[in-house]
């Protein structure tokens, strides 16, 4: 480690946290685990496993129809690893947004399989784990209340109005709650083992962890820990909920040491990772509308005074200098919190298959919108009350190929959406039998047009089609934000309904608690694992001795080009570059402008949500609404709208598949100038 690095509590070291995977239900190297635990113990700092286990990446579903991020088997997994961690180093675990949308229902099985594996005989410790459980789920009387006051607002300007009939017709609303009941339930049980909470802002544990053991350092209530302990303490949250991302290679694991005064120190723990300034400074960019300024329950992280630094060992990095502005603070402005959910909008049925004719696929559109024709012609006889939509999903195709020009195999995917599920496979099977069967100019095939049948299947029934319908601010009352705790016997109590957030202790398991005042013993006579993780340059980080000349691809100029959502309603497009000499060339140019986004992406310039560059990561990122084109079922009046992840029309819920134009885009160094 470096010499001047302050390990020590007299030097003001807080906490450690380790995070093992950035999602609970992905897998992780125990190995990992089990190094970053054995690195803290070298001191006697309060240390915790932490880790995310929420998103609304995947989609509507789990908040419409109930389901999981990742199969139930897979936290059993994951869980299993981790209780064998709190049990041998004696550490607590915290795990946040409960099966992916932090529901109620959510809580309570991730409780049940912590008692499954209590129970079982294969953990050799027989203790009881004191566990703490926090609940998120609102009841939809909460915000139609919030809504008649006017005191809801959407999360963005992509996001559309919530009206009553969309907070009725979600079945699980949740609230992305803050660090405040984290913090009060630590409290009450300082010795606890497990906290399992319900849907939660992702660094919120991060910072209640760290919070909690500022305020009895300090005596200081929470809200008067100062913006600059608070902003570090989310500065680190923001960028280790993501396990280690933050790393170059990105890799599983990271570990962070905290520093009463916010200061913390973040490194991987798999072998060959490190952390640079840069790949530090860049994660405030990853599915973020912009990179400066990020907003989250009670206020906003300012990162424009952030700085970061490289520590001696090759792979950690020191960050400090962030601000947490309160916004109770700013003039009275309302503590918000993001509600999210979900709604169903239909049932959903669809082919696959592929063309492999050149002659047919050089006229595609007019085929396909043939296609829509008749199926229209065959439904006619539908009652005009059940509605049903088809859209078609083409990959493969070269829309700048002439019509001579072979173009291989298209692939594409049939969409039928409709009210009732067999009025959706109908749909989809006559649109089907179109394209097997329907005709062309210059047809020499004629057995069949279309290749099918994957996995045996000629239509598939998908069932219910969600839709996101909350994804909106509420403005809470003074207290709103904390929680009420509950009895765990179930006794019915009678609790306000803008009293949403709840929490409640239990134990689990049998035979005597977990001495928590026992030293604990470093297994292994390393108290680091830096000869492992030797650091190696990569072609990138040569720095050029000049400007570069010539027209190249801004592809092959950044280091990074990406395109992820950040959340439901928006894309987010980051060009981060290794040299500064070449990052300076496309800052001082007019190439990555607004217009030229717009222009890109067949938008206009008001639509983007932000665009800029972000100098301590060496990036440039634009936000866009996220949207698909539709055509009605003629075929015709083709369109551009908003859509959200995951739901009708839209093919890519990660977004990650939307940063080729950027890739392609021309650059003339010649006319550049810095």
């Amino acid at each position: 480690m470096d010499p001047t690095h302050p390990d020590t509590e007299k030097a003001g070291l807080l906490c450690q946290i380790v995070t093992p995977i950035g999602m609970l239900g992905y897998g992780f190297d125990a190995n990992d685990l089990e190094n970053g635990l054995e690195i803290t113990l070298s001191t006697n700092a309060p240390t915790a496993i932490i880790i995310d286990s929420g998103s609304t990446d995947g989609g509507p579903n789990k908040l419409a129809l109930g389901g999981t991020t990742t199969p139930r088997s897979s936290y059993e997994r994951d869980l299993r690893k981790l209780i064998r961690a709190v049990k041998i180093y004696r550490v607590p675990l915290l795990i946040s947004s409960a099966g992916g949308d932090g529901s109620d229902a959510h809580v309570k099985e991730f409780l049940d399989i912590i008692d499954e594996i209590q129970q079982s005989d294969d953990q050799g410790d027989s203790v009881k784990l004191k566990v703490l459980a926090i609940y998120s789920q609102a009841s939809p009387d909460l915000l139609l209340q919030k809504l008649a006051n006017n005191k809801i607002s959407g999360c963005g300007p992509c996001v559309p109005f919530l009206t009553e009939v969309d907070i009725l017709a979600s079945p699980t609303i949740v609230g992305q709650i803050g660090p405040e009941p984290f913090v009060q339930a630590m409290a009450t049980h300082p010795d606890f083992d497990i906290l399992i909470s319900g849907r939660a802002y992702d660094p919120s544990p991060y910072v209640a962890f760290c919070a909690f053991h500022a305020v009895n350092k300090t005596d200081r209530p929470f809200k008067e820990l100062g913006a600059d302990v608070l902003g570090g303490f989310t500065h680190m949250g923001k960028i280790m909920e993501c396990g280690g991302v933050c790393a170059t290679p990105k890799s599983s694991a990271a570990m962070a040491k905290v520093y009463a005064d916010g200061t913390f120190d973040i490194r991987p723990l798999a072998e060959g990772s490190r952390c640079t300034t840069q790949s530090v400074a860049a994660h405030s960019l990853y599915e973020k509308s912009r990179p400066d300024i990020l907003p989250g329950p009670g206020g906003n992280l300012d990162l424009n005074t952030a700085t970061y630094q490289a520590l001696g060992d090759g792979i950690t990095v020191r960050a400090k200098g962030a601000i947490f502005r309160l916004s109770r603070d700013n003039d009275g402005v309302a503590y918000t919190i993001k509600f999210e959910g979900a709604k169903v909008v239909g049932h959903r049925s669809i082919f696959i298959g592929s063309f492999c004719d050149p002659i047919l696929i050089a006229q595609l559109p007019s085929f396909l919108r043939r296609v829509k024709e008749y199926v229209v012609q065959q439904h006619v006889h539908v009652d005009k009350e059940c509605k049903w939509e088809l859209e078609f999903h083409v990959y493969g195709q070269n829309p700048c190929a002439s019509s001579t020009t072979q173009q291989g195999e298209v692939f594409i995917v049939g969409e039928a959406l409709a009210d009732t599920q067999s009025l959706a496979a109908s749909v989809s099977s006559c649109a089907r039998i179109a394209c097997v069967h329907g005709s062309y100019e210059g047809q020499k095939a004629t057995s069949g047009n279309l290749g099918m049948g994957i996995g045996g299947q000629m239509n598939i029934e998908m069932g219910p089609c969600a839709q996101f319908s909350i994804y909106h601010l509420l403005e809470m009352e003074e207290g709103e934000e904390e929680a009420v705790e509950i009895s765990p016997d179930g006794e019915d109590q009678s609790i306000p309904i803008h009293r949403f957030i709840r929490w409640e202790m239990r134990w689990i398991g049998d035979g005597p608690s977990l001495d928590h005042n026992k030293p604990r013993v470093l297994k292994s006579s390393k108290n680091d694992f830096t000869e492992n993780n030797q650091v190696q340059t990569t072609p990138e980080e040569t720095l050029r001795s000049g400007p570069l000349t010539g027209t190249h691809l801004l592809g092959t100029l950044a280091q990074i080009i990406r395109s992820k959502n950040s959340g439901p309603y928006e894309i987010t497009l980051d060009v981060m570059f290794s040299d500064p000499t070449i990052y300076n060339q496309i800052k001082a140019s007019n190439i990555l402008t607004a217009d030229n986004i717009a222009s890109l992406y067949d938008m206009s310039v008001e639509d983007i949500v932000w665009c800029g560059f972000f100098d301590p990561a060496l990036a440039f990122k634009a936000t866009i609404p996220r949207r698909a084109r539709f055509s009605d079922n003629a075929g015709k009046d083709s369109t551009s709208i908003v859509v959200s992840s995951g739901g009708p029309w839209e093919s890519d819920v990660h977004g990650s598949q939307k940063y080729l134009p950027l890739m392609k885009l021309e650059v003339d160094l010649d006319v550049l100038t810095i």
